[in-house]
């Protein structure tokens, strides 16, 4: 099992503190406040210090904590800052415009940089293995604002980017744009449903990428809630990744999901067809040298 986190050479992102259930961070220009929940410890820095670096401190409404709510609520400004401006990730080459939304989220999960890394390698080692014909064909899915989808086709991958939210999916395109980059395939869809059509289809991915929520909805409204249809999806997956040349990372995000249970997973709906497999979790480390493991991954490669 591997820890991973992002590069200290990553200088758009910082995490300053955490503790107390809160994390300090900064998103380029900008300082905020958010809640943690994993952050069980206690602050390196006083609250007096917190609120004076901070440009922003995310609070929790009402259904804070509710399934499908748990990160509702609002934003209290306390420095001067813009509605949205934008970072960079250079070394995967892409740009991500940011903002303040009602779900404490700001458009990026920093802690998935190490997992942006391994996507840059393996559509780079798939375009130089000379066994494929054309761009390694990568399907992401539960793609969010896109920046693993942004690693895929930077690095030259054929990209599908596939999202149940409209509004994600535009701001997905914003940053394809941002980052002059073009060629991605754009799908509105439930992932499951996607998967199994693609599987009677024959079509099959070089690279699949997995980022699923504890609780979704699909396009049409459809509720689903991941501990019933993970092993699910994971098997109409197994039926579109490529037997050979490809690779397929999962991020799970759940309190409940260990790093050996993502590699457990993965093994039973993927059998013992691999090159490698490799599990673990991601991390954020604050400045003052304390880990905040905020996902667990597996990992396979063919």
């Amino acid at each position: 099992m591997t820890i991973e986190e992002p590069s200290r050479e990553w200088k758009d992102y910082e995490l300053i503190d955490s503790g107390d259930f809160s994390k300090l961070e900064r998103f380029g220009s900008y300082v905020m406040i958010r809640p943690e929940p994993k952050a069980l410890w206690k602050k390196s820095l006083g609250d007096d210090r917190w609120l004076r670096m901070a440009h922003t401190e995310f609070k929790p409404g009402a259904g804070f904590g509710k399934a499908g709510k748990e990160d509702s609520g609002s934003w209290n400004r306390l420095k001067a800052m813009q509605d949205q401006w934008a970072i960079s990730y250079p070394s995967c080459g892409f740009n991500l415009r940011l903002g303040l939304t009602s779900f404490k989220h700001v458009g990026v999960f920093p802690e998935q940089a190490p997992n942006w890394e391994y996507i840059r390698k393996q559509v780079q080692r798939l375009k130089s293995s000379g066994n494929l014909q054309g761009a390694p064909k990568v399907l992401n899915l539960f793609a969010y604002t896109g920046a693993a989808s942004l690693a895929a086709c930077k690095a030259g991958a054929q990209v599908t980017h596939l999202d149940s939210v409209r509004q994600v999916v535009t701001w997905a395109r914003g940053n394809m744009e941002l980052s002059s980059l073009d060629g991605i395939r754009w799908i509105i869809e439930d992932a499951l449903k996607f998967a199994r059509r693609e599987a009677r289809r024959g079509n099959l991915y070089n690279g699949l990428i997995l980022d699923p929520p504890a609780y979704g909805h699909g396009p049409d409204g459809e509720k689903w809630k991941l501990d019933e249809c993970l092993f699910e999806l994971l098997e109409a997956c197994a039926a579109i990744l490529a037997p050979s040349d490809s690779f397929m990372v999962l991020n799970l995000y759940s309190n409940g999901y260990s790093a050996v249970l993502a590699d457990t997973i993965v093994r039973s709906a993927f059998g013992g067809r691999f090159k490698a497999l490799d599990y673990g979790e991601l991390v954020l480390r604050d400045s003052f040298g304390k880990a905040l493991p905020l996902s667990v991954f597996s990992r396979l490669e063919r």
